[in-house]
């Protein structure tokens, strides 16, 4: 996720950078890093590996002095972390200065133009290219946002970025690409900040805006001017920050759960970081507590959880099978414990509990255990009940989730459940290295993906106009969508009230089919793969019978709009992938019929965030 803070002003911008770098270090804690101008220009940077209470350390006999500069906290995509890792980044001269959140996709291309025109790397980033790009511009006559606009307009992937120049310090320079997580301008009194999260504005600025996707925003302390990547002038209007924190902390957004999805991108980008290498491919699991050998032994896998967290599993299971080559079930938490299922040591109980206290899990893992099986769990926080029971955890690092409605946990536990497939795979010989290297590329595309569905919003809004008053709906799916089909009908009955129900589509004829007529909408996950012209039966059936059809569909599927009434296009991606990518459909769906409906979005009636007891 990474987090970003930088001040402009007549104040001392070190000890507002540093106490806004422990509001954001939840957004990443294996580096962090400063960056101060003094009152020549000169920049002092510290940073260090480790969390912030090492740089803090380093500082604790003084903080650098100036009135500008960034800071950075870091969670490691590309490259480990170390203290040449961290951030901020400088070009060769030391001149320019960049902070960095997200994946530059195409940084080796790059980085080899640069080394070949005499650039000198230090470090293993993706991040580093940038304030080369930047100096490479500058060296032509460039000023530092010609530079920065000229450096966007070659960088692919979705990125955050802030950076600066000792020779022009009376500014700060940033822009967005994609959905890599926010950046908030704050205004103050003869100051502005630029960060990350509002967390770390509200000691100093009510006033806030928001740099969207393709914006650039350069910030003096008088003023920030916003402009497009292209350099067309944008015209924004600021918001104003209630002083209630929790009311605040929404942002821009209506409700938390609209924020949620919104954070997707970043939060899915959290659950690869560290995990998904690069260069050379690979998929590593710094908390995967088992033995090469011990993965080799495992003769079959376990699933188990409850409501969004079973689908995640379902959809896992097919990883795990396809990818690792091991017999794999699901069950439900609460009807696992009554089974007399076969485990011994030879059995990976695999456990998904986003709050890491689910009653039913946990008692599930207890029998587990009782039984003799080895155990992983993937919950959302750290030193909770199920990290306690099962032998190793893997964070899915999804961050604060407060809407009750499961949405980037869902997202980051099928991320967390892909790599490790992928993982196991790998240790069991399953995959080549060939295969290694697209599924790495893949999903260095992930959150780039993720982020140009978030932010497409009307076509939800016509839709729910047009279906939030009907009584039932019935969602289709097949292999690996089957699961999402049964997600998308959980969303929209917890949060609208209507009923609906998530069917494999084979299973239509042998039931559900009498159901359809005008009143009952169909929403089919059709895209583009093995199973495509079964679900367009489907489709057709369903039409046959007077059925109204919303197709989510693999984008430049044209054929689909022949057939469907609506078509809601995701990304053309691997079959892996689109389960991730169908989320997203699913869940702004509910959202918007829920809002058309009047619903409490956030807090919907009858339901609870964490399932504590039976």
């Amino acid at each position: 996720m990474c987090g970003i803070i930088g001040y402009i002003g007549d104040r001392a911008a070190a000890p507002i950078i540093m106490d806004g770098l422990s509001s954001l270090e939840y957004r990443g804690y294996d580096s962090a890093g400063i960056v101060v101008l003094d009152g020549d220009g000169m920049p002092q940077l510290y940073k260090s590996a480790g969390k912030l209470s090492r740089l803090k350390s380093i500082l604790a006999s003084g903080l650098p002095e100036g009135n500008s500069g960034v800071g950075h906290t870091r969670w490691a995509t590309h490259g480990g972390p170390t203290d040449f890792n961290a951030h901020p980044h400088t070009d060769c001269t030391g001149d320019v200065m960049v902070v960095h959140n997200g994946i530059f996709e195409n940084y080796m291309e790059l980085k080899r133009e640069l080394t070949a025109n005499g650039h000198v790397f230090s470090s293993q980033t993706d991040a580093e290219c940038i304030p080369h790009l930047i100096e490479s511009y500058i060296q032509e006559g460039c000023s530092l946002e010609d530079a920065a606009r000229a450096a966007a307009q070659r960088i692919s992937g979705a990125n955050a970025v802030v950076a600066l120049s000792r020779k022009e310090p009376d500014k700060i320079v940033s822009f967005k690409l994609g959905n890599a997580g926010g950046i908030v301008i704050g205004y103050g009194e003869q100051e502005m900040l630029l960060a990350s999260d509002i967390s770390a504005l509200l000691p100093h600025a009510r006033n806030v805006a928001y740099l969207a996707v393709g914006e650039m925003a350069t910030v003096t302390r008088e003023r920030a001017e916003y402009t497009r990547i292209d350099g067309a002038p944008v015209a924004k209007t600021t918001s104003y920050l209630p002083y209630d924190a929790l009311t605040a902390s929404k942002g821009e957004y209506k409700h938390f759960m609209l924020k949620e999805i919104h954070e997707q991108p970043d939060a899915v980008l959290d659950a690869l970081r560290g995990r998904v290498q690069f260069d050379p491919p690979g998929i590593a699991l710094p908390d995967f507590v088992f033995s090469d050998d011990e993965v080799r032994r495992f003769n079959k896998a376990i699933i188990i959880g409850m409501g969004t967290s079973m689908h995640a599993g379902m959809v896992g299971r097919m990883w795990i099978e396809s990818l690792a080559g091991i017999a794999c079930e699901v069950d439900n938490s609460s009807e696992f414990r009554y089974r007399d299922a076969v485990l011994d040591d030879r059995t990976l109980v695999i456990s998904i509990s986003q709050s890491g206290e689910t009653a039913d899990t946990l008692g599930a893992m207890d029998e587990a255990k009782r039984r003799g099986a080895r155990q992983l769990t993937l919950c959302n926080y750290e030193g909770t009940q199920s990290t306690r029971v099962a032998d190793g955890a893997l964070p899915i690092r999804a961050g604060l989730e407060i809407s009750v409605a499961g949405t980037k946990t869902f997202t980051c536990s099928l991320a967390t459940l892909y790599t490790l497939a992928v993982y196991l795979g790998v240790k069991r010989g399953t995959i080549e290295r060939e295969r290694l290297a697209d599924i790495a590329r893949e999903l260095a595309h992930l959150p780039e993906m993720l982020g140009q569905l978030v932010s497409e919003q009307s076509q939800y809004e016509r839709l729910a106009r047009k279906y939030a008053r009907r009584a039932n709906f019935l969602f289709l799916g097949r292999g690996k969508n089957y699961p999402l089909a049964m997600e998308g009908a959980l969303k929209l009955k917890e949060i609208s009230y209507i009923h609906a129900e998530g069917y494999p589509a084979g299973e239509m004829k042998h039931g559900p089919i009498s159901l359809i007529d005008e009143e009952m909408p169909v929403v089919a996950l059709v895209p583009q793969d093995n199973l495509y012209d079964k679900m367009l039966s489907n489709v057709n059936e369903v039409k046959a019978r007077g059925g109204a059809v919303i197709a989510v569909a693999t984008e430049g599927d044209e054929h689909i709009r022949d057939s469907a009434d609506h078509a809601i296009y995701i990304p053309k991606a691997s079959a892996n992938i689109t389960p991730i990518l169908a989320a997203i459909p699913m869940q702004l769906l509910a959202y918007h019929i829920a809002v058309r409906r009047g619903c409490d979005v956030d807090q919907p009636r009858n339901l609870a965030k964490s399932v504590t007891v039976e």
